[in-house]
């Protein structure tokens, strides 16, 4: 069938294919090219989900931690520049600042008490109530143990593999600066191996008792199938002074 046009100059008429008689005319998707289009785009949707919760994971956490750490870590700087009786170190804020060169420049973290997910996802450090119950920095014997994240939630201990034997990691409290020196590291143990937290640790070499820090995290990186530890030994104390000088090894 054809439509016709009536040409005004020569009073004939042309004729032209009815477009539905074309040759080529277009056809339908078929039911595989359509369920590939539409795996494809789910592909890409999920693609995109997944990115979004790397960068929450691995970024947002960071931030949002940061934020509620450094506020915190000023309301314990606030409380040990008020006035105060003695005995007031453990604070239910936190007990003091966790400072370790190896792990960056000016780097410190708050210390609270526990290690539960809900402490350290604040972007704090925590020691151990459990299984191994953490001695403080001023007992006089005794094993002062911490964990941290390594990634996410502030990702404070991200840099523990930088720990060397023989670096100084310094622990601040309202009164005295706690200087210890790294002795062992042990890159690898399973996250049941609790006598890591032993007030004599043995697993580091020592024998005896003595006044001793952990530091613990997962490893390895963005994983939380084992633990990586790093051991240090209190070489000496000194107390602050009224300008709040850090020692030597933070210099």
């Amino acid at each position: 069938m054809t439509t016709t046009e009536h040409d005004d100059d020569t009073g004939t008429h042309a004729t032209a294919p009815h477009p539905a008689a074309g040759p080529h005319r277009a056809r339908g998707r078929g039911p595989v090219a359509t369920a590939f289009s539409v795996i494809g785009e789910l592909m890409i949707t999920l693609g995109v989900v997944l990115a979004l919760f790397v960068a929450y994971s691995l970024w947002w956490t960071n931030v949002l931690a940061d934020r509620q750490a450094r506020r915190e870590g000023d309301t314990v700087r606030r409380q040990w520049a008020a006035p105060s009786g003695p005995g007031a170190l453990d604070t239910a804020d936190g007990i003091g600042f966790l400072h370790v060169p190896a792990m960056g420049r000016n780097f410190e973290v708050l210390v609270k008490k526990g290690t539960s997910t809900d402490v350290l996802n604040q972007g704090v450090a925590g020691y151990y109530t459990d299984p191994v119950a953490s001695a403080m920095p001023w007992d006089r014997t005794g094993n002062f143990t911490t964990a941290a994240h390594r990634d996410g939630h502030g990702a404070k201990f991200h840099n523990i593999d930088k720990v060397r034997k023989g670096d100084a990691v310094v622990f601040e409290t309202r009164d005295t600066w706690y200087v210890y020196r790294v002795f062992a590291v042990l890159d690898q143990t399973s996250k049941y191996d609790v006598h890591v937290l032993d007030p004599v640790p043995r697993e580091s070499g020592v024998r005896r008792p003595g006044r001793y820090i952990t530091l613990t995290t997962c490893t390895p990186v963005f994983t939380s199938e084992y633990r990586y530890i790093v051991w240090g030994e209190l070489v000496r104390t000194q107390k602050v002074d009224a300008h709040r000088t850090p020692p030597p090894e933070l210099g």
